[in-house]
């Protein structure tokens, strides 16, 4: 059964080039003719379809997924590698009676497509529209919510167990990627899953041929025999013989089982001592391949079964196949041509000010070192790799194991650096206290993708670094405020030797400042006056410090004198800064993109502690993220509903001051930003 020829590109002109300029944003919202796909709401309409019918149901299923994509922008590759897998589950698998988990959630949008939200496909990852991630509260068929890799594995376990002493039938199916399986929290799943017995399904969707790369014909067909109820009655059979003889033809006959597996299916040994049985590997993009080998483990009798299929990430997308972390996940594109809608860059992106600030300070020092946990493009890593590759480790997604390596490293006189996003470093908060603070060791944490994302949403937003790192003794917590700011905190970060330390910066571009040559050391705990006032202080940590200047004029305008100091550190904080601010404005705020608990919070306990609040006429306000998960959208709009905008900032000081026109300057501030 080989694909169709694309009706989407039949429709298309022949180059981008070739379009008008007036065709080219039509383009990007023509729909692929997909006949069969239009008659499958559910998966209830897929399970009435003919065996024969389920390729060209996926040869459609992949063009409406390229052409959404190509609308919205999100990710991609692995979505297309699982085109065929997501079918092939919905049709074999009583979904959502089944529970279905997809790890991570990037490889969910066609399984999107297939469980009632096709309609709104191409609204994922707009404000207000389908998360790019599964989503309890979103449809039944998303039984677990999938933000972090490595989950899927225990989170079914859970559902197989209650299936299990709720004595029902259900079945628990968790599809993770082999490079999830780098996290050792899928193999502490996998440790336990015998107490599943029958109801668990791990779906090991090997996209990167790295654990068997052979699979034919003969593979398939061996698969689907070890897979069989046959076959695995016969093997129930033969356990319950062997445990009747003596211990060591027991044994041995284990052996020879093990052997015989090993040679019939290619591998499989480790996953039998976690207590599966292993299937594969299997062709993931053949469904003469997938659905017997499904029916089969569907109907299983005998404990957790591992199936390992091999697909290819980016499949039946001629760009996406040969650029998978390119196309891993995209902006909007030519569905023809594979070109991106660009956007001329304003300044240089944070990360990529990290990656050559921390070159240069390596340049000069050779005991500077970097870590990441699988993400050397998003860290700026892989360009600190190319100049340093003997000293840089990606260490899989493995942020615990990245966060003590990075322990016993500085234990030997090394610098490492360990850069990870705000939202995947929580994951490794125990090592931090543990292995890092309590041994006061002076390992530097670079904190990409602080504070909101945008289309990523909650699972990813960098909302809580400042809070539980500011909490620890003997950390040093800095916050950049644009771009040359950042490149300070590096070489700061380099030179601390005694302690631990973080510097966190957002996603994006910078302000566009002017970039020194190098960083300079900055003074521990101290923080600079941006712009003097004498009435209204505000007192930013981190990169809103560009719509407190904003709000600022806008206060100026109004007649109130304004302040506007950089804490640069949430840790230790500016002492004297924070009493002088107090001394001579009427008003302060602070200002930061965290949750509650964070920097405002130190300066709250600071003025407490020091009794600047007892009975004095200084009024003081936190500004910080809302107590709550905000969803995804654009940064534009989560900033003005969080009210840490220009706007918001004003609104804020002049409701403090007993203004009657605070909700006024809001309504100002957002009609002047509308087009």
């Amino acid at each position: 059964m080989g694909q169709s020829e694309p009706s989407l590109r039949r429709q298309a002109c022949a180059t981008w080039a070739d379009c008008p300029e007036a065709e080219k944003d039509k383009k990007l919202s023509v729909r692929p003719e997909t006949p069969l796909l239009d008659s499958v709401q559910t998966p209830v309409d897929l399970r009435k379809l003919p065996k024969e019918k389920l390729q060209q149901l996926a040869d459609e299923l992949r063009e409406e997924m390229i052409s959404a994509v190509s609308v919205t922008g999100g990710h991609f590759g692995a979505g297309l590698g699982v085109v065929e897998l997501t079918v092939a589950l919905h049709y074999v698998f009583n979904t959502p009676d089944d529970r279905l988990i997809w790890d991570v959630g990037h490889q969910a949008y066609p399984h999107k497509i297939l469980t009632g939200r096709r309609d709104r496909i191409r609204t994922i990852r707009q404000g207000g529209g389908l998360s790019p991630f599964t989503k309890r509260g979103e449809s039944d068929y998303d039984p677990f919510g999938a933000g972090h890799s490595s989950t899927s594995i225990s989170a079914a376990l859970g559902m197989a167990v209650a299936n299990k002493m709720a004595d029902k039938p259900g079945k628990a199916i968790a599809v993770i990627g082999d490079g999830a399986m780098s996290a050792g929290m899928a193999y502490e799943a996998m440790n336990n899953a015998e107490q599943a017995g029958n109801r668990l399904v791990v779906i090991l969707n090997d996209n990167d041929m790295s654990i068997a790369p052979a699979v034919g014909g003969l593979s398939a067909y061996l698969a689907k025999i070890v897979s069989s109820h046959t076959f695995l009655s016969l093997r129930g059979f033969g356990k319950k013989i062997i445990e009747m003889l003596p211990r060591p033809l027991a044994d041995r006959a284990r052996q020879a089982e093990e052997y015989a597996r090993g040679m019939a299916a290619g591998g499989g040994t480790l996953f039998d001592e976690l207590g599966f049985y292993y299937v594969g590997p299997i062709d993931g993009h053949n469904m003469e391949h997938l659905l017997p080998v499904l029916e089969n483990v569907r109907d299983a009798i005998d404990g957790p079964i591992l199936v390992h299929v091999v697909t290819e990430k980016g499949h039946g997308h001629p760009f996406a196949e040969p650029n998978q972390e390119k196309y891993h996940a995209v902006p909007q594109f030519d569905v023809v041509t594979g070109e991106r809608k660009k956007s001329t860059p304003k300044a240089p992106t944070y990360t990529n000010v990290f990656a050559d600030a921390l070159i240069k300070e390596s340049e000069k020092d050779d005991k500077i070192c970097a870590i990441t946990a699988a993400m050397p493009s998003g860290t700026g890593l892989n360009k600190y790799g190319d100049r340093f590759p003997d000293r840089t480790f990606d260490v899989g997604i493995a942020e615990q194991h990245a966060v003590t390596f990075a322990a016993g490293l500085a234990t030997e006189g090394y610098k490492p650096f360990v850069a990870i996003y705000s939202t995947f470093l929580q994951r490794a908060y125990d090592q931090i206290v543990h292995d890092v603070a309590v041994q006061k060791l002076p390992v530097r944490f670079a904190i990409d993708r602080a504070g909101l994302v945008g289309a990523d949403g909650p699972t990813h937003a960098g909302s809580f670094d400042v809070t539980y790192l500011a909490s620890l003794p003997n950390m040093v917590v800095m916050a950049a405020a644009d771009e040359a700011e950042l490149m300070h905190m590096v070489a700061t970060a380099a030179s601390i030797d005694d302690r631990p330390s973080a510097v966190r910066y957002p996603r994006g571009e910078g302000l566009g400042v002017e970039l020194p040559d190098e960083g300079k050391v900055l003074e521990i705990g101290k923080g600079r006056i941006v712009k003097k006032g004498s009435k209204v202080a505000i007192l930013s940590l981190g990169a809103r410090l560009g719509e407190a200047l904003k709000a600022a004029e806008d206060l100026e305008s109004r007649g109130l004198s304004t302040t506007v100091a950089d804490a640069r550190f949430a840790k230790p904080v500016d002492d004297q800064l924070i009493r002088d601010l107090a001394a001579t404005h009427d008003v302060l705020i602070t200002l930061e993109e965290n949750a509650i608990g964070g920097f405002g919070a130190h300066v709250m306990d600071f003025l407490a502690e020091e009794g600047i609040l007892d009975g004095g006429s200084l009024k003081v306000r936190a500004m910080k993220l809302p107590d709550q998960f905000q969803d995804h959208g654009k940064p534009e709009q989560m900033y003005e509903d969080a009210g840490l905008n220009a706007s918001g900032i004003v609104a804020t000081i002049l409701k403090t001051l007993g203004h009657n026109d605070y909700g006024q300057a809001l309504g100002d501030s957002a009609a002047a930003q509308k087009p």
